[in-house]
């Protein structure tokens, strides 16, 4: 048994899993996903019953499901069953391949103008490939409208289409959509295997890897951008100091402020480039700059475009929030971590057993202070709070308001 800074019981964490054999291939960029990978692979192989028209991939964020219906789109073009190295893997795993549509939408949902389109092409026969293949990376953004108008195609595909639908949990698709679907789940990846590939496949330092694959907590995408941003890392570290600074109703307020203000403005600098780009082809498009009179529609042409653009702004900052509370949901985890441990001192029979391991271990000091100052019971009402504000944002409640009533509620627990 040692003392973690603080005083508090920590018995000796046992060392980290090694990280397991990467997949080869168009599989490659797929972590601690062997056994979905194997049912893909059979499917490709033509094992009877193992194919089917539609499927569904699932997993939480970060696992990695939108790159494994990539993978599969690809597997299924390429004459050797995913090698990741001919034309056909290529251009699939790249956007470039003519008949396989990838769908993902920056934008608050996928409406029906956009689905029926992709109803369309699905009617089409291969032109190259051996398949016609359409991901939708996001099938949880549909609208009504929209699952409406793709439930026909998935009732009645073609001989030769396969739908590839993404989301985080099979109830975030309309059941009638789902139920028409084969289930594939993902599960989180293991941080020594998400350092591993950040290790190989981007050069990053070992050290760093397993530093941000553990703060990622399995989240790949996370991962690489706190691994080759030193920024992103930055804003993390003050994301996780909130907690101390939360000392009454002004601070609580101001924190709130600040967070929200943060994540608009990393949203701003996200888009911006993406907006000038956007507005600069619409005006080209237009005529703006020659000539003659402006066309009549370009004024609701301009308006539609902002229109967008505000949203997508809208999602993007929503996105930052939720990162900045999923962090503090798994610094107060860490906090609860050390909480129960006290428990050991009562309990000799767990001696010797490993303790858990932080996930903001470079801040253990921190954590061990921030719990002793608490209890279990208060910790997990901060925890509960956390979760409340998340759901808030998903039904469009303002941000400020959602974020300044977490902020209290961490402060009264």
């Amino acid at each position: 048994m040692t003392l973690v800074p603080g005083g508090l019981p920590m018995p000796v964490a046992a060392p980290p899993p090694p990280a397991t054999e990467p997949l080869a291939g168009v599989w490659r960029d797929l972590v601690s996903q062997q056994g979905p990978v194997a049912t893909l692979q059979r499917a490709v192989a033509g094992e009877r019953h193992a194919m089917s028209h539609a499927w569904l991939f699932t997993g939480p964020p970060g696992s990695g499901r939108s790159t494994a219906a990539r993978a599969f789109a690809a597997a299924l073009q390429c004459p050797r069953g995913g090698c990741g190295e001919c034309g056909e893997c290529r251009t699939t795993l790249s956007g470039a391949h003519p008949d396989v549509t990838l769908v993902r939408t920056e934008m608050l949902s996928i409406g029906v103008d956009e689905v029926r389109e992709l109803v369309r092409r699905a009617a089409m026969s291969p032109t190259l490939g051996r398949r016609q293949v359409l991901v939708v990376e996001d099938a949880d953004r549909l609208t009504e409208r929209g699952a409406d108008a793709l439930l026909k195609s998935i009732e009645e595909p073609g001989p030769k289409t396969v739908w590839l639908l993404c989301a985080p949990t099979a109830d975030d698709v309309v059941v009638t959509i789902r139920s028409r679907c084969r289930l594939l789940t993902l599960a989180t990846p293991r941080p020594a295997d998400v350092a591993a590939l950040l290790h190989r496949r981007d050069g990053v330092d070992e050290a760093l890897a397993a530093h941000v694959a553990r703060a990622a907590q399995g989240h790949i995408g996370r991962a690489r951008v706190l691994a080759r941003d030193e920024a992103a890392r930055n804003r993390r570290r003050e994301v996780l100091m909130i907690p101390a600074g939360l000392k009454n109703l002004g601070a609580c307020l101001n924190a709130a402020a600040n967070l929200v203000e943060a994540c608009a403005e990393e949203a701003q600098a996200a888009t911006q480039a993406v907006d000038a780009k956007e507005r600069g082809a619409l005006e080209e498009a237009l005529g703006f700059g020659s000539k003659g009179a402006r066309p009549r529609q370009a004024a609701a042409a301009l308006k539609e475009l902002e229109d967008q653009q505000k949203a997508r702004a809208k999602r993007f900052q929503r996105d930052a929030i939720d990162r900045a509370l999923t962090e503090l949901t798994a610094w107060y985890r860490d906090v609860l971590a050390l909480q129960m441990c006290q428990a050991r001192e009562a309990a000799p029979e767990l001696e010797g057993r490993p303790g858990p391991e932080l996930v903001n271990s470079e801040m253990r000091a921190e954590v061990a202070a921030a719990a002793r100052r608490g209890t279990a019971e208060n910790t997990l009402h901060r925890i509960d709070a956390l979760l409340a504000c998340r759901q808030a944002l998903e039904t469009n409640v303002a941000p400020l308001l959602a974020v300044e009533a977490l902020m209290i509620a961490l402060v009264e627990g």
